[in-house]
């Protein structure tokens, strides 16, 4: 038996969803007459989108607003009457460990550390909610009672902490979300230390306005960089299947309270370069560093820039035998070549770089078998250091190819 529906379309809604397909930048968030956030048209936008000339209206200004933001703000920054009790039955070592865990609403829980560990935190990194639309968030509603709050909600997580499902056609699905962050990325940036930085884990639902929401709690000249991490492989979880284009990667955002303090080293992994060889074998990969040098004779200098600190070599000898062939003179395995010759091995394939062209164009009236190209990296693992790159000539200029 169908049911009959009780109630006629809601046209209003109907024609905001018509423009929003037409106009998807004048679709926005705000609070209507009865106070409730819900999904609406931007009409000064809307105005402009249908003029031939600039219209007037609300002055403009860079900025990142949704309704609700004071609210979070008010929240972020209000007293509450609580406080951490310990749990010793669950603990191990609890007088002499130097590891807290704390269970509960995230806001109440930073808060009550802002007294203690204030400007005292040198790393944080927050795994919130995505705002899938599947996600449940924080509900911060101090004004109601537990009582009030359980009757409208009727949802806590296992702890016993708020939370509500915000659904994708929440009519403030993006304003929830972003005051939750809000609140909570404000009190985590009093926990840091000057030198401090934070870790903000996200997919791609709110990537873009999480990079804003940073910008604007830490100061966008503190944004250190966002990292991509390949999550899994393109539909074997599942959860990227339905989309025109598998979803494997996430993102975390990366800022420092004062960069201008902050010493961030990379971290550089030295693999040896059998195992290198190997994974290219194991991955069906073509590689070229088949040879290796065996003779390079005299050095002379062909041409030195001064402003770029930029010397240019000529060498005039060069000898090079396959790695198979040196192997089997010195009694050694392959890998073992690989290994203990790393920086002779040869690599026979053109390099295409802008250091190999500019060789080739300094270099263009010299006859050498091989050139080499002394300087100093601006970034990298060889940043500030001084380093030489040898490319072989050929029978022509743009033949020259590059020795690792």
């Amino acid at each position: 038996m169908n049911k009959l529906k009780m109630h006629s379309p809601d046209l209003t809604q109907a024609n905001i969803d018509k423009l929003a397909k037409l106009f998807p930048n004048c679709l926005t968030e705000m609070r209507g007459a009865d106070g409730e956030v819900k999904r609406g048209i931007d009409f000064d936008q809307l105005r402009q989108e249908l003029s031939p000339s600039i219209v007037e209206g609300p002055q403009e200004r860079y900025q990142l607003n949704w309704p609700g933001k004071r609210e979070a703000l008010l929240t972020a920054n209000a007293p509450i009457a609580k406080t951490l009790r310990p749990c010793r039955e669950e603990s191990v070592d609890f007088d002499t460990t130097q590891n807290l865990f704390i269970e509960g609403d995230n806001l109440d829980a930073l808060k009550l550390l802002q007294e203690t560990y204030l400007n005292k935190v040198k790393m944080i990194y927050i795994d919130p909610p995505y705002n899938t639309g599947n996600d449940f968030i924080y509900e911060d509603d101090f004004a109601q009672s537990s009582e009030e709050f359980f009757i409208k909600s009727n949802q806590k997580d296992q702890s016993g902490n708020r939370l509500v499902a915000n659904a994708d056609s929440n009519g403030r699905f993006h304003s929830d979300w972003l005051s939750m962050m809000y609140s909570r990325l404000k009190l985590a940036k009093n926990l840091l230390r000057d030198d401090g930085v934070i870790f903000v884990h996200i997919d791609d639902n709110e990537v873009e306005t999480l990079g804003k929401l940073c910008s604007e709690v830490f100061g966008e000249e503190n944004f250190i960089n966002i990292v991509t991490v390949k999550t899994k492989v393109g539909g074997v979880s599942g959860s990227s299947e339905g989309k025109s284009l598998k979803d494997t990667t996430e993102f975390i955002w990366i800022y420092a309270k004062n960069k201008e303090v902050v010493l961030l080293t990379p971290v550089y992994i030295k693999t040896k370069l059998s195992e290198r060889i190997n994974s290219y074998e194991a991955e069906g990969k073509s590689w070229k560093y088949t040879s290796i040098i065996t003779k390079l004779g005299e050095k002379f200098l062909i041409k030195e820039d001064a402003v770029r600190s930029i010397r240019y070599f000529g060498y005039k000898a060069l000898e090079t035998i396959s790695i198979q062939a040196f192997a089997r003179e010195k009694g050694l395995t392959v890998e073992d070549v690989y290994n203990q010759y790393a920086d002779k091995i040869f690599r026979t394939t053109n390099a295409q770089s802008s250091v190999r062209q500019t060789v080739i164009r300094e270099t263009k009236n010299t006859d050498c078998p091989m050139y080499g190209c002394e300087y100093a990296p601006i970034k990298g693992r060889n940043e500030g250091s001084v380093i030489e790159v040898l490319y072989k000539s050929g029978a022509t200029a743009d033949q020259r190819n590059m020795v690792m």
